[in-house]
């Protein structure tokens, strides 16, 4: 247990910061689920739509360190190859 000053506020700051990551996380799996629900419908149109709105959500997390870079860039060309194909 947290016995100094300085160890509590970085227990505060640790939780804080576990919370907000969690909520980024989800929002991006949301966004990333988006364009793959419109690639199983078969919808083109609206897959190149949740794409849009997923790759600045993906390139957000990548620099906030939330996801590896090369994760953003591989779920990026996964998704506009699938789309492509359709």
């Amino acid at each position: 247990m947290a016995n100094s000053a300085q160890a509590k506020k970085r227990v505060r700051q640790s939780e804080r910061n576990r919370q907000r990551n969690a909520g980024q996380r989800s929002m991006m799996r949301t966004h990333v689920k988006r364009v793959f629900n419109a690639i199983a419908s078969g919808d083109k149109p609206a897959a190149e739509e949740a794409y849009k709105a997923a790759t600045p959500v993906l390139d957000h997390m990548a620099r906030k360190g939330l996801i590896h870079k090369n994760k953003a860039a591989r779920y990026k060309s996964r998704l506009n190859t699938q789309i492509r194909a359709l």
